[in-house]
């Protein structure tokens, strides 16, 4: 199976960016979490099975894996379906499901990896065609179909995410600028539509938090908005406290943001605030730094790729951390209205690890298949 492919070539460094990590989110996660054994028990157990599987599908040919792609998709559609009919209800949204013997686990994440499969399958079928109405129609409806059910659990901000990944995907595959033209032509006056209709809560699928979390950040300065800008707020003052060297890890100063309770989902969608407060602009930009290494390693890895499924998998993945990441820091620093996302690699979440190892090891196979003399 793997006898054939060239380790000179396996990406050590990429490795060594995503453990490094994954080590820095283990600490954050316990130190927001005040050190809770089983928080950080769960964090540990995400990185060794999200790491183990990226280095058993590193050796995986994913050739083998995109032959899959039926299976794949509907597996994609059959657990989005599965949560919207027996799935586990938190905080108002339907997005987990239980599985016997293993536990809850969020079906959006895994299907994030499984769509980039699918749709490295599809563009490198029909890549001569891709520029025709049809295979655009076609794509749209399959793309269309699990955002749909993403959004009705409801789940905008990992719906937003699969878009920008398929975009990324239907970009790097070659697709003609008269078609990207035409999508910004209808998609700009479309967006101040959007925010029209928003504010008439003209706009069905949107729910009312969701409505007030945007209008909150359009209207930043309007009091009927004030308490949903509240946890951003919070967030920010942790970041500024922590200065240049941070408060350090674990510290239960009287003056910490987060010890004082200022500060909701510290573990995960606000975990970048954790990190500002207590390892400072220095331990931010390190995070920052190792983040976009890792999405550096998937765009180089894409342009060695031997061919275009092995191209838009990369493409996808540096697609689906480098967006995800900014997405996570922006909620953190007010630069996007308030969604929960989480910091790849560092948020608390069993399904976000694993399904991106999953996806990260998927490219370093496609590492070690890169054209010869690359």
């Amino acid at each position: 199976m793997f006898f054939d492919y060239n380790f000179k070539y396996f990406n050590y460094r990429l490795v060594l960016y995503m453990l490094s990590l994954s080590v820095i989110g283990i600490l954050v996660v316990a130190s927001a979490s005040n050190q809770d054994s089983g928080t950080v028990t769960k964090q540990m157990i995400g990185v060794m099975v999200g790491f183990a599987l990226a280095i058993g599908l590193s050796i995986i040919d994913y050739h083998k894996l995109i032959k899959l792609y039926a299976l794949d998709y509907a597996a994609c559609i059959i657990l989005l379906g599965a949560v919207l009919v027996m799935g586990h209800t938190a905080g108002g949204a339907t997005r987990w499901i239980n599985l016997p013997g293993i536990g809850r686990i969020q079906p959006s994440e895994f299907v994030k990896i499984g769509l980039i499969v699918f749709f490295s399958w599809y563009w490198n079928k029909y890549q001569e065609r891709m520029n025709t109405p049809i295979m655009i129609g076609l794509a749209a409806l399959l793309a269309a179909i699990p955002i749909g059910l993403i959004l009705a659990e409801p789940n905008l901000s990992t719906s937003l995410v699969v878009i920008i990944i398929i975009l990324c995907m239907v970009f790097s595959a070659g697709i003609s600028y008269r078609w990207i033209g035409g999508v910004l032509a209808v998609a700009i006056p479309a967006g101040a539509l959007f925010i029209f209709l928003l504010t008439k809560g003209m706009i069905p699928f949107i729910h009312d938090y969701q409505a007030r979390r945007i209008l909150a950040w359009i209207y930043p300065h309007a009091e009927q908005y004030a308490e949903n800008l509240y946890q951003q707020k919070n967030s920010i003052m942790a970041i500024s406290s922590g200065q240049l060297q941070g408060k350090g890890l674990f510290n239960t100063t009287i003056a910490s943001v987060k010890d004082g309770n200022f500060l909701s989902a510290g573990e995960t969608d606000f975990i970048f605030a954790i990190i500002g407060e207590e390892m400072g602009f220095r331990g931010s930009v390190i995070v920052i730094v190792l983040i976009g290494l890792v999405v550096f390693e998937c765009l180089y890895l894409a342009s060695k790729s031997k061919d275009m499924s092995g191209k838009l998998i990369c493409t996808g993945m540096a697609a689906l951390i480098g967006f995800q990441a900014f997405a996570n820091i922006a909620v953190a620093t007010q630069i996007f209205p308030n969604t929960g996302l989480p910091l790849p690699f560092i948020s608390s979440g069993v399904s976000s690890l694993i399904s991106i190892f999953m996806g990260m090891g998927l490219v370093l196979n496609v590492g070690l298949q890169r054209k010869i003399g690359n």
